[in-house]
Parts: structure tokens; C-alpha cells; sequence
């Protein structure tokens, strides 16, 4: 027996993988066809981390197992390359994103292949290529086709560090979620895609999906639905009617005031003319300089503007004085909310600081309430107070509803449904990205790029630095954006922004099957067949980005009858994160882990096991060091156990028999529900049994191979070939231990031959018996033993058995007397 070597054996594989096309099926011929993916990944320079290499690992080791399952298994691969990323980088090192992009995909992919994963090699894609960017524009089209994308001018989300707009996914707590930096807002002419047309659509299709139930609540939580009303306000002196929106109508009846949202543009037309007209100018300015300095100051201090207007509560005639209010947000309902201080400890806290009145609208039922006793809002239940109307003494509940229909029936309010989910706002103002298809003519206005002048190829510009004017590098390339009208043939201008990297993302998944097609985004047959993905795995952290973005243009291409099915992705399984001693892996922290090293030093099969040994797959784990020698050890004791096998022995030991079917029945249903360190578990204790036989039998050891052969690809292929070396020929078409079926255990096998059956003396259990299972059925027997158990002799001293209760393989109960 040689030794094992791990960088000697997995080069071989990968190499004899790779000439073999193993992992290559035939999208035409498979016959049960299963579409496995792991999400598109940011190629870098700097290569894989550890926490890229958990994330691919877990679900190669899925698709190799569904591979054994005897399905034609796709596990294909690409680069999602385009975009802010891979473009700041370039910025950073001084290099063209265009070069740049050649050398990111050869490390990425040479580090793809050490790790062992099975992908299918001869149908890569990259975004950044005119091949593939030239469907994400057509796409751009269709879009366009169904009226689904549009242009205006809008006041947008502004990365003063990326110098580019955001849409509203990529705002977490008022800061850019790729560089951290305070999002400003900026008014730009953009284009969107009309997402909100399909919100009602992407909510109720969650409950029909196989997904981690965390990304099904987080997307439920950005559509944030909300059944409300409209409420109308007149504004005293003025020829305008302001609205709100709202859930809760009863509590119109206490509301004192109202705020607006700095960005709205009807504060310009409030003001206009008046002596309120300049401090609202410097208070909106220094809202803003606030949110720069700290994205959470409007929560820590509530502060606001009078701009000399009132509007009149159509509830209690009331006069409500209005202002700006740093708390007020644009993108929820209007812009414009009606502030009850009694029942929202927000406008509670404003009313306080400003003086304004207090009405109580819910009085509690257990105790006396008085407004200027309060000293916090109370948004508990009760009855209406005496002062709303004819609904006074009114539960609050049934209050609801009735002053919604009262408000309606007076023509003051309509029933509307609002979200929180906005349009999709696609406008990049970069260089790397793909050029939005679109021509400005002064005689016929936008102009769609013709479909046969796609590409629109993005053009080699040296300085590719964002301008930060609010408008594309591309912008200062004449040669580019001087173009006929495809229309009239006279001058027109292209669109010199880039559209949005999740745009690239969202729809991959249908390309991969047909990357040899040049004249179409994806074949009619390979989609019938490949799609929709049976089992896509990535970050839960794109629930709300590319996830959702994914799930919408699928929506489009079927109303579009170009697919046949709504939703991209049957099953989504979200994995976990991989920290570094205890710290979450960053940059700043000098703690990112190159798995290379430890490829190098322990072989991939010890990293991609010790990986998948950390915690459950969706949680991730905490990798250590020290861990890797545990795990390296195991492999070296499999690789040994080959000198264990004895042709003649037959694993019939019952003992044996119950061991192997046990494992095979955990390994196979752990892996099914990505719990691949409890299966590793088995595997190791399986492994302990084996050991301590003088010798093995083959069918024993073929097994556990089998077993093993998903968490260490290279390791079990080379012990395979020397165990079946007899048996199998290179050239054959099931030479592979990954073309081989999976094991299946036999029920039989899997019971125990004794049982555990518990005595009681007087209702009390005393002892637990444990016996062969053939026994169980024979009451006197074990009566019997019962009662000469040692710790049941002294219960039975100078005692007589009145009775006896015998419940077969369970309970065996003795009723004493003295």
C-alpha cells in the first residue's frame, strides 16, 4: 500500500475529471434531468476565501449526491464579473477593469477547480462578456416592450464614495451596503423597472415555495403589504389637498398635527412666496448634513419645521399645523403622515417638544387615563373616549373598521393597499456595466436600441473613474453616445449610464443551458427540460436583492410566454457563514483565510471535510486551525483501512449488518437536509466500528467510499479504483465512484435485536430491563426476570404480588401488598 499523498492524488482526478467531461451531461439525451446551483459569485482578484470555499462545497456536495442518486445532475459555474465590485477594485490597483477581468476568472477558476467541485466546465459564463451582456440588454428590451421599464426624474439614493445611485436594497440603515458610506439623496433623471406591477404576485408566491424560511420572511418584510386608507387634508388658504396614508383610521380623531418628508416635493409649493420659505430651504439641508453625519440621528432626535400651513382633520374639524420632520420618510405610503400624540410614541415624543395638543382617542378598560397625566403614548386597547363622535364607547377594534367606512362613505378617504417595496431602480452612473439600450432623437424622443444592433458593446475607455456629476464616465466618450436614430436616421444620442449588476443576476440560471446559442437568450427545449433550478443554495443576505430581482424577471418572461413557469428556483436552501476564531472574517480585521495553504498542506478532501464538519450547513461555524489535523487524521484512517479488506469475509455479524444500513440510513437523510456534520459523524463512528474488527469486507468498505465520496471526491476515487482495480476499466462509462448508485439500507436491518422494557413497583419505575428481543412476547419469562433483578429484590421482600400488568416491549408493572 503506498502512502497517501493528497496533492498527487486530486491533481490526478481533477485532471482526468476534467478530460473525461464527467461532469458534463448531455442536455439533450439526460433522461432525469436535476438543475443544481450554487448562487453566482463576484469573481475577484484576490481570490477565494474559506467562506466562498463552505459555501461551494456544501452544495457540490448535494449535487454529487443527487448525482448518485442516478439523476443527470447540471452543476454549472460563470462569473458575475460586472458591476461596482470587480470596477472599484480595478480602481484601487490602478488596472482596467477590461485586463483586470482576464486575470480575476483565471484565479477564480484554477481555485474552483482545486477545490474539487463538480462542475460542468464547457458551460462557464461570464457577465462581462459581449456574448452574455448583449441577452441582459435584450432583456432591457422586453422590459421596455411591456412597459415595464421607464424614465423620470426621481430624487434618488446617492453613494457619495461609489458616485452612483442605489437602488433601495442596497440602502441598510441609511448607508451603502457595499462600502458603508452614508447614502445622500439627489434628484436624477433614471431608469426604473415597474417591480411594484408584480408585489402582490411576489407575496403570495412565497407560500408555495420550498425555501429557508428566513429569506421567505425577509421578502415579505420588503413587499411589506399594509391594507389601509388614503386620508385626504385640505390645506387652509390653498387650492391642495395633501394625503396620507394610514392603518389605523380611528385614531384620526386624535391626530394634531402633520409632518412631511424633507424630500417631498410639495414643500416647494407650501412655502413658496412666504417668510417660512428660507429657514425650510436651510432645515432641509441640515437634515441632511445630519443624516451624513450620523444615518440614525431622526431616532435619537426628533426635530422639525413649521412651514405656516394648516390642514383641517375632516374627522373633528380640528386645525392641524404642518410641518417637516427629520422622522418623516419619503418612500413609505406618501410622504405625508397625520400624527396622533396620545397613541404613537414617535409623534408622542414631537408633540411634547413643540407644545402640541394631546386628544385621547382609546381610553383603557382596566384603569383612568388622563392626557396631561401621560407620560408615554398608549398603544394598548380599550373603548373610544368622549371625544369621537357618535363612535364614543365603541371597542377599538370594531372602531377600526367602522370609521374606515364612515370616512369613506363622507368622501374624505379611499381603501388602499400600500408597500413598502419600490420600482427597481436600474440607472448606474459607471463605466463597467452593460450600456442600457436605449437612443435620445430631438424628433422622436427614446429610442430602443433595434434587437439585431445588440450588442451594445461597452467601449475600452482609459479613464474609467465615476465623474461624481451624476452621470457616467461614458458620458465624456463622444465616439460612444454619437449615434443615428434607428427611427428617422437623423442625430441621436445613447443612454450613457450602465444598468444594474443584479440585473446581470437575475436571470443566469436560464442562460447556462444554452450558452451555445448565438441567436437566442435561452432555447425553448433546454427550458422545458433544465428549468425552473431543483436546488439553488447561496447568502441569505440577497434576500431582498437578488433573490427578488430573480423571482420578478422570471414573472415577466412567462407573462412574455417565452418560459413556462413563474417562479426561477423549486427549492432555495440558504448556508451559513464561516467565522475566523470566533470574529466574523474582514479585511480590517486581517483574518480572510486563503484556503490555497491549506489545500497545499492537507489536501482539499481535509478542507472541504473539516469545512462541512464545522456546524450545520445553514449556520456556518467558527473555523480553527487546530481542527484541520483532526480531520486529516480520518482521511488517513480511511486511506488505511484498506488493508483491512478480506476478500472472504462477509459482513453477515448482524452487529455489522445493523452498523452499515444505520449509517447509510443517517448519512443519506442528513445530507438530504444539508446537516453534513452529523452525517461526517456517522461516518467517523462507522469508521471506529470498522477499526476495531481484525478485518473488513469489501462490501463494507466499498460502502463507507460511497458514503464519503460527496465530503472527499479525490480521496474515495483513488480508493475506489484500488479496491475495484479487478473490476472496473478507465474507459468504461461507470469507472467513477461518482457515477455509481448510493447505497440503500434495508429496514430489516436497522432494529435492534434487544429491548429496553421498564419495571414498576406500585406505579413507580424501579429498574429497566434489558432483554433479547425474541423474549419480549413471553409474559412468564419475563416476569421472572423481573422479579429477580437485584435492585428489584428488596421492593419485593416480605411482600406479596397481588397483580401483574404486562405491556409487551414496554412496561412490566407489579402490584405489591405487605
Amino acid at each position: 500500500m503506498h502512502k497517501y499523498i493528497p496533492g498527487q492524488i486530486e491533481s490526478k482526478w481533477q485532471k482526468k475529471w476534467s478530460e473525461e467531461k464527467l461532469f458534463s451531461p448531455d442536455l439533450d439525451k439526460a433522461e432525469k434531468p436535476y438543475y443544481s446551483l450554487m448562487m453566482f459569485p463576484y469573481p475577484s482578484a484576490e481570490g477565494l476565501h474559506v467562506g466562498n470555499m463552505y459555501a461551494f462545497t456544501g452544495s457540490d456536495i448535494y449535487s454529487r449526491f443527487k448525482r448518485m442518486q442516478g439523476l443527470d445532475v447540471f452543476e454549472p459555474i460563470g462569473l458575475d464579473g460586472f458591476g461596482i465590485h470587480s470596477e472599484n477594485y480595478a480602481l484601487k490597483v490602478n488596472e482596467h477593469p477590461m485586463e483586470l477581468s482576464k486575470k480575476t476568472e483565471k484565479r477564480f477558476y484554477e481555485q474552483l477547480h482545486l477545490i474539487g467541485n463538480s462542475f460542468d466546465w464547457t458551460r462557464t459564463v461570464e457577465t462581462y462578456k459581449s456574448n452574455y451582456y448583449k441577452w441582459t440588454q435584450w432583456l432591457f428590451l422586453q422590459m421596455y416592450k411591456k412597459g415595464l421599464a421607464y424614465r423620470k426624474k426621481a430624487s434618488v439614493n446617492w453613494c457619495p464614495k461609489d458616485k452612483t445611485v442605489l437602488a433601495d436594497e442596497q440602502v441598510v440603515g441609511g448607508v451603502c451596503e457595499r462600502c458603508g458610506s452614508v447614502v445622500e439623496k439627489r434628484l436624477l433623471e433614471q431608469w426604473f423597472f415597474r417591480i411594484t406591477d408584480y408585489a402582490e404576485r411576489l407575496l403570495n408566491n412565497l407560500k408555495e415555495l420550498d425555501w429557508s424560511e428566513k429569506v421567505k420572511i425577509a421578502q415579505q418584510q420588503w413587499i411589506g403589504r399594509s391594507e389601509g386608507l388614503i386620508e385626504q387634508w385640505k390645506v387652509e388658504g390653498m387650492d391642495l389637498t395633501l394625503e396620507s396614508f394610514t392603518t389605523w383610521p380611528h385614531t384620526t380623531w386624535g391626530a394634531t398635527f402633520m409632518v412631511i418628508a424633507p424630500e417631498h416635493p410639495v414643500i416647494a409649493e407650501l412655502v413658496a412666496g412666504t417668510k417660512y420659505e428660507k429657514g425650510a430651504k436651510e432645515f432641509i439641508e441640515e437634515v441632511k448634513q445630519d443624516k451624513i453625519k450620523d444615518p440614525n440621528s431622526a431616532e435619537k432626535k426628533k426635530k422639525g419645521y413649521f412651514v405656516g400651513r394648516y390642514v383641517i382633520n375632516p374627522l373633528s374639524g380640528h386645525q392641524m399645523p404642518l410641518y417637516i420632520a427629520n422622522f418623516a420618510i419619503m418612500e413609505y405610503g406618501t410622504g405625508i403622515v397625520k400624527c396622533t400624540p396620545t397613541h404613537d410614541q414617535r409623534d408622542f415624543e414631537f408633540a411634547k417638544k413643540y407644545d402640541l395638543p394631546f386628544i385621547l382617542v382609546v381610553r383603557p378598560t382596566d384603569k383612568d387615563l388622563k392626557v396631561e397625566e401621560m407620560e408615554e403614548a398608549y398603544t394598548g386597547g380599550g373603548v373610544m373616549t368622549e371625544n369621537t363622535g357618535h363612535f364614543e364607547g365603541m371597542d377599538d377594534i370594531t372602531a377600526r373598521k367602522a370609521v374606515a367606512e364612515y370616512s369613506i362613505k363622507q368622501g374624505h378617504a379611499r381603501k388602499a393597499t400600500n408597500y413598502h417595496l419600490r420600482d427597481w431602480l436600474i440607472s448606474r452612473q459607471r463605466y463597467w456595466g452593460p450600456p442600457i439600450p436605449m437612443i435620445y432623437c430631438d424628433k422622436c424622443g427614446v429610442v430602443p436600441v433595434p434587437e439585431e444592433g445588440l450588442p451594445v458593446e461597452l467601449p475600452f475607455v482609459e479613464d474609467f473613474r465615476p465623474s461624481g456629476k451624476g452621470e457616467s464616465p461614458l458620458a465624456s466618450v463622444p465616439d460612444f453616445y454619437n449615434v443615428k436614430c434607428p427611427n428617422c436616421g437623423g442625430k441621436g444620442r445613447r443612454e450613457t449610464d450602465v444598468s444594474d449588476t443584479f440585473l446581470d443576476s437575475a436571470w443566469y440560471f436560464l442562460r447556462y443551458p444554452s450558452t451555445e446559442y448565438q441567436d437566442e437568450a435561452f432555447a425553448a427545449n433546454r427550458i422545458k427540460k433544465w428549468l425552473p433550478v431543483n436546488m439553488y443554495i447561496g447568502g441569505a443576505e440577497h434576500s431582498v436583492l437578488h433573490l427578488l430581482y430573480s423571482r420578478f424577471v422570471t414573472m415577466v418572461l412567462y407573462d412574455l410566454k417565452l418560459i413556462n413557469f413563474e417562479e426561477p428556483f423549486t427549492t432555495f436552501r440558504a448556508h451559513g457563514l464561516v467565522i475566523k476564531d470566533g470574529a466574523k472574517m474582514s479585511k480590517s480585521k486581517g483574518n480572510i483565510v486563503n484556503p490555497d495553504k491549506y489545500i497545499k498542506e492537507y489536501g482539499a478532501d481535509t478542507l472541504r471535510t473539516y469545512l462541512m464538519f464545522l456546524g450545520p450547513y445553514s449556520d456556518g461555524g467558527d473555523f480553527r486551525d487546530s481542527g484541520m489535523g483532526g480531520i486529516y487524521r480520518f482521511l488517513q484512517r480511511v486511506w488505511g483501512l484498506q488493508e483491512k479488506i478480506e476478500s472472504r469475509v462477509k459482513s453477515q455479524e448482524s452487529s455489522d449488518l445493523r452498523m452499515m444500513h444505520k449509517t447509510i440510513k443517517k448519512v443519506t437523510e442528513d445530507i438530504e437536509q444539508l446537516k453534513y456534520n452529523t452525517a461526517i459523524a456517522g461516518l467517523m463512528e462507522w469508521l471506529n466500528h470498522l477499526s476495531r474488527k481484525q478485518a473488513v469486507s469489501a462490501e463494507e468498505y466499498k460502502t463507507f467510499l460511497l458514503l464519503l465520496a460527496p465530503f472527499a471526491p479525490h480521496i474515495t476515487e483513488e480508493l475506489w479504483q484500488l479496491v475495484n482495480s479487478s473490476e472496473y476499466e478507465l474507459r468504461t462509462n461507470n469507472w467513477s465512484i461518482h457515477k455509481q448508485l448510493w447505497p440503500k439500507y434495508a429496514s430489516e436491518y436497522l432494529e435492534e435485536e434487544q429491548v429496553s422494557i421498564a419495571v414498576q413497583i406500585n406505579g413507580k419505575v424501579r429498574d429497566i430491563l434489558v432483554i433479547q428481543k425474541d423474549t419480549v412476547s413471553n409474559k412468564e419469562v419475563v416476569e421472572k426476570m423481573a422479579k429477580e433483578s437485584k435492585k428489584i429484590e428488596k421492593f419485593l421482600a416480605g411482600k406479596s404480588v397481588e397483580k401483574v400488568v404486562y405491556i409487551p416491549g414496554k412496561i412490566i408493572s407489579l402490584v405489591v401488598s405487605n
